[in-house]
């Protein structure tokens, strides 16, 4: 009777896994920002370990490179 449940389970999985062929890939709907934009957050705790935050988006100001010859 046991050896009979094992043939049936695995029957049953490999006739699930010939049902799924692709596999499933999760993509986040929001598109990540761009390297010019940053954000400014403000959080403050609340009761059993809770934090409420608040990002508000600023734009970056360029990054300066001098060089000189020396």
């Amino acid at each position: 009777m046991r050896r009979l449940n094992l043939l049936a389970a695995l029957l049953l999985t490999g006739a699930a896994s010939a049902c799924a062929p692709n596999p499933i890939i999760a993509r986040d709907p929001v598109p990540a920002p761009g390297p010019e934009v940053g954000y400014v957050c403000d959080s403050r705790p609340l009761v059993l370990n809770a934090f409420d935050t608040k990002c508000d988006p600023v734009a970056r100001e360029p990054q300066v490179v001098l060089r000189s010859k020396g």
